[in-house]
């Protein structure tokens, strides 16, 4: 360092804490020639002041003051010598050849950290000829290095100790020089004694353990105690299965695990490859214990059942999409690859001994006795159909196949894994399932309402003819209340089966909430609180206000009753976009816009078995007395008929949630909204003229003959719609035309059609009972009223006064 210091351009201005001493004629030997002149002038001065003044004292005095002062200009200009521009010229270059030392790194910095020179050393052990603290390293490194220059800033010198980006051990020196000491030299010196044990971890931890792990190569250093002191990601990924495991402090064998025959594998790949160790100690000689670095390599010898292939084979199977395993002659696991657990439902961590023991009791011995036969070499491929424990109602097909040249490996097992298959399967039967209930619902509720109309038409004629005082009133009024509610009944499948009547508004999810609110309080009871939430942004939904609110009752009544002992039920309205749907990968809901709301009870949930059965008609788990089981059908229908979609998710013990999606309604600005129409109630009833009934259904037909007679219409009668025909042709007078929709023959949309040719403007009510909303998609008509069954003598006479009022606007 010497050397070098006194190559810099203040070689003679001693650094701090440094002092040169130099012979007195070394250090006049540059001003030979001026000192030689100071002395001429000064004798030649001391002979002038003699010859005047007669004095040899005063000729010494004057003689000594000139030397005295040759010598003060000389020091002078030794100790500030003149500047070249205000800058001191530097030889960088011979300074660089000075510092070419192979043991150390030297560089030197500016005021503003520039580097301005450095060694060979320095560029190959960095890699760059850049400032210290320019060279990428990591924080602690950087800041170490910004720690020892501002101490050489401060204090002259400074030293620090780190290590370079592969691990080496360094030691930093650093100093002020030059003449103006604004310039750092840096010394960089390797640790030849090192600790080898650190640099190995360090080693494991970086590039170059996730490469060795790369080439099949596990790594792991450990103390004398046999405790990991560190590992490469390989073996953490295959001994705890996450690639960034913290192992530090663990036992090491604690990973591993030893069969019967001595081999060694990973404690959690039971049935896994082999391993084969290897340790390396790393002591110094002589010394006992110590730390070792331990190699782990997959066995690819005789005893592997991979034999010959190594670990290739089975990473190979392992990324095949198809569930494979392999078992040994005694029909154990050996191998299982990722699909082939997912297939058979073997929960993560753990791992089955024989096939066996993947299915259930009724099929072990089946099981055992093929792998057994194929394993003898009895047998080349095979499909053999069992039932797994995970999934015992559901057989899946188990293909066999005598394995050969893999060392222990006999038979090779082949599971598809078709949950997904399954479950498709299962949502089309269920969907299949319920159009098939509800088609069947619908028929059987469109026959009742005939009877049902019969039945309240009767009960009403009856009525008109008693009064309150009667005897018989009473009875002939609880004819009709139960009427009434078997009606109520078929509205119930009529709504499972997207049959029912709607008259869907354009709506607001929380106006409708908020309107039943109230009934909601009253329904849960003293016991269950019921807690709202709205959220933000809630698009508008085009449903039946009535219907929709009988849906939140329904689910809300539910909910109650699944928590005897009180509760809370959370109800909650969402905005649930497009986008979110598109994440969901619900091949079910279109991808588009939806406001929905969720319903939540922390009661006693429903079992996973009957959870496909909740929303059949007539399916309840309430008690005898306690429930019809139409409750949810008819949320089912009503949903389904409004375009949306509502799911069920349940735990046993911890509560039950449905959720509902219904469209936002796109309302087109460019179009004005149609007036709402406001169907007011008809205060005159009666009416005269010509009507046509026509009816299948003859007690349908009966009762309404009579009603309409009362009313002062004068009714002519037909049973199909070829009957109906001849009567219209017969009487061209006639002022309405009332018709039952389906009949044999001719239905009634064909017949108006026929009559249409002849009377264009004729009025025609229907009256059905299926749903007008159906109906009116499937009939091509316009200027026609609709009229539900059942109906009453009253909403009869309503329907044809308004149906002849509309004409009449018309």
């Amino acid at each position: 360092m010497n050397e070098i210091a006194a190559q810099l351009p203040a070689d003679t201005a001693a650094a701090p804490g440094r002092s040169y001493a130099l012979p007195i004629g070394a250090w006049l030997k540059p001003y030979r020639v001026e000192v030689a002149l100071i002395g001429v002038a000064a004798l030649a001065s001391a002979a002038l002041m003699l010859w005047l003044a007669h004095s040899a004292l005063l000729a010494a005095a004057f003689c000594g003051g000139a030397l005295i002062l040759g010598a003060l200009v000389i020091l002078i200009h030794r100790l500030y010598p003149p500047r070249a521009g205000n800058a001191v010229i530097q030889d960088w270059g011979m300074l660089r050849e000075a510092a070419a030392q192979k043991d150390s790194a030297i560089a030197i910095t500016d005021r503003s950290g520039r580097l301005v020179c450095a060694n060979d050393t320095y560029a190959t052990w960095f890699e760059a000829y850049v400032a210290p603290a320019k060279l990428g390293l990591d924080s602690t490194t950087t800041e170490a290095f910004n720690q020892a220059g501002r101490a050489a800033w401060r204090d002259g010198n400074g030293n620090a100790d780190v290590r370079d980006a592969a691990g080496r051990h360094l030691s930093i020196e650093t100093l002020r020089v030059g003449r103006n000491e604004d310039h750092l030299l840096w010394r960089f010196t390797r640790q030849d004694g090192s600790d080898v044990a650190q640099d190995v971890a360090l080693l494991l931890t970086s590039k170059a353990g996730v490469l060795a792990g790369m080439a099949g190569i596990m790594l792991v250093l450990v103390d004398a105690d046999g405790r990991i002191k560190a590992c490469n990601p390989a073996f953490a990924q295959r001994a705890t299965g996450e690639l960034n495991a913290a192992l530090g402090g663990s036992e090491f064998v604690a990973a591993l695990a030893s069969d019967t025959s001595g081999m060694i594998r990973f404690k959690r790949e039971a049935a896994g490859l082999a391993l084969r160790l290897v340790q390396v100690s790393l002591s110094t000689e002589g010394e006992d214990g110590g730390d070792s670095l331990i190699l782990l390599l997959d066995q690819d010898g005789g005893g592997m059942p991979l034999a010959g292939a190594g670990g290739n084979l089975q990473n190979l199977l392992e990324k095949l999409p198809l569930g494979l395993a392999l078992t040994d002659r005694d029909c154990r696991f050996i191998f299982l690859n990722s699909a082939f657990r997912r297939a058979a439902g073997v929960p993560k961590g753990t791992t089955p001994i024989y096939p066996g023991d993947l299915v259930i009791r009724e099929d072990k011995a089946a099981v055992a006795d093929t792998v057994r036969r194929f394993a003898n070499g009895t047998g080349q491929s095979g499909d053999l159909a069992v039932r797994l424990n995970t999934r015992p109602e559901e057989p899946v097909a188990l293909s066999l196949a005598g394995a050969k040249g893999l060392g222990e490996a006999a038979v090779l097992l082949s599971l598809k894994d078709n949950s997904e298959e399954a479950r498709l399967k299962r949502e089309i039967a269920q969907a299949t399932k319920m159009q098939a209930v509800g088609q069947l619902a619908g028929g059987v509720a469109h026959d009742f309402n005939n009877v049902l109309t019969a039945i309240i038409g009767t009960c009403d004629l009856m009525l008109l003819r008693h009064t309150p005082g009667d005897s018989d009133y009473g009875d002939i009024h609880q004819i009709k209340l139960n009427s009434n509610r078997a009606a109520n009944l078929t509205r119930q499948l009529l709504a499972f089966s997207r049959q029912q009547t709607l008259r869907p508004q354009i709506l607001q999810l929380p106006d409708v909430i908020s309107e039943v609110s109230n009934l909601l309080q009253r329904v849960m009871g003293e016991t269950v609180r019921l807690d709202i939430e709205h959220g933000r942004d809630l698009g508008a939904i085009r449903a039946d206000p009535g219907q929709l609110e009988q849906v939140i009752v329904n689910l809300s009544v539910n909910a109650r009753d699944a928590m005897p002992r009180g509760g809370t039920v959370k109800l909650r309205t969402f905005a649930f976009p497009a986008s979110e749907v598109r994440k969901l990968g619900n091949e079910i809901m279109p991808i588009t816009d939806y406001t929905g709301f969720s319903l939540a009870d922390k009661g006693t949930g429903i079992a996973p078995e009957i959870m496909g059965k909740i929303f059949e008609p007539f399916f309840t788990t309430k008690g005898v007395n306690k429930g019809t089981g139409l409750g949810l059908s008819t949320v089912y229908g009503i949903v389904k008929q409004s375009g949306g979609f509502i799911f069920a998710a349940s735990e046993i013990g911890r509560g039950t949630i449905f959720t509902v999606y219904l469209p936002v309604h796109k309302i087109d600005t460019a179009v004005p909204a149609p007036a709402s129409v406001r169907r007011e109630r008809t205060a005159e009833l009666w009416g005269t003229g010509k009507v046509l009934l026509v009816e299948d259904e003859d007690m349908v037909r009966a009762v309404a003959e009579r009603a309409l007679t009362r009313q002062g219409y004068t009714v002519l009668t037909a049973a199909n719609g070829e009957e109906g025909i001849a009567v219209l042709n017969a009487n061209t007078d006639i002022v309405l035309l009332i018709s039952d929709v389906v009949m044999p023959v001719m239905d009634g949309p064909t017949m108006v059609r026929h009559a249409r040719e002849r009377l264009p403007n004729l009025p025609v009510l229907f009256m059905s009972g299926y749903a007008e909303e159906q109906l009116r998609k499937s009939i091509d008509l316009e200027n026609v009223a609709f009229v539900p069954k059942p109906f009453s003598v009253q909403q009869l006479a309503e329907a044809a006064r308004g149906a002849l009022g509309q004409a009449e606007q018309v």
